[in-house]
């Protein structure tokens, strides 16, 4: 694969969504969402541009760091940004209403709302997981730029779909067992590859021993890497879910205790 320091397929969509929200944030002043979005921007272009993305390339581990940073780092700190009406308003006007009119179409909103089901987008995300980890396509990717970039971008779509049906609900327990079943099989995937006696991505861990591991010993740690530290983002994700879960609770209850008094 290609090592150049800029991909224009990935710097230009980057460029493209800084400008637009910058603008859109200006116009509609939404500072603290703004820090989210920012943050979650820089997180993704550090993870998608080389040398970070040149260094994925030849060693599992750090190409797992890369993708649990773009699906459990950078996604949520997007959506966190509210992303859709600012990027709207970071617009030409006339491009604005043409795209404003057209998500009023029965067939996009219908669409939208199924794609944005809790359920729904976290079985999505699952599979597009899980799919990509097959050796055979993970491998593929990483000879084939176009299978590559498909790869990424199924997982940042994936990952912003998710978070964003969880952000948006106002059901927190669903949100939260949702988040545990992300955990929970994300974990077993790392598991798998920490534990497996054999190497699966012969293609991916082709150059482990230029970095001092042997290709069993890359595919472990990129396991591991996706089993416990990965894992702990959606934990934290998940108490932050029990607690806005419980908080409603705690206060109907002081609320129907100063009525009995």
């Amino acid at each position: 694969m290609s090592d150049e320091l800029l991909d224009g397929w990935i710097v230009i969509p980057l460029l493209m969504a800084i400008v637009l929200y910058g603008i859109g944030s200006v116009r509609v002043w939404r500072a603290a969402p703004a820090v989210a979005y920012f943050t979650g921007w820089l997180t993704l272009a550090l993870a998608l541009l080389s040398p970070f993305h040149s260094l994925a390339e030849h060693l599992f581990t750090w190409h797992m760091v890369e993708h649990e940073i773009i699906m459990a780092v950078s996604a949520p700190l997007l959506v966190m940004g509210r992303p859709l009406g600012v990027l709207l308003w970071g617009l030409p006007h006339s491009v604005r209403l043409g795209l404003a009119h057209a998500v009023g179409w029965f067939v996009i909103r219908r669409c939208w709302g199924w794609l944005t089901r809790p359920l729904n987008a976290t079985l999505i995300h699952g599979l597009a997981i899980w799919v990509w980890h097959v050796p055979v396509l993970f491998d593929a990717a990483l000879t084939h730029e176009v299978l590559h970039r498909l790869q990424h971008l199924s997982f940042l779509v994936t990952a912003l779909l998710f978070w964003y049906s969880l952000l948006r609900t106002s059901r927190s327990g669903e949100a939260l067992w949702h988040l545990f079943f992300t955990m929970l099989h994300t974990s077993l995937l790392g598991a798998l590859l920490a534990l497996s006696p054999r190497v699966l991505y012969v293609a991916q861990t082709a150059h482990s021993l230029a970095w001092g591991l042997t290709p069993l010993e890359d595919q472990q740690l990129a396991g591991i890497f996706m089993w416990v530290p990965a894992g702990t983002v959606y934990a934290g994700a998940a108490l932050f879910f029990a607690a806005r879960w419980i908080r409603p609770a705690k206060g109907s209850q002081l609320v129907r205790s100063g009525h009995q008094h």
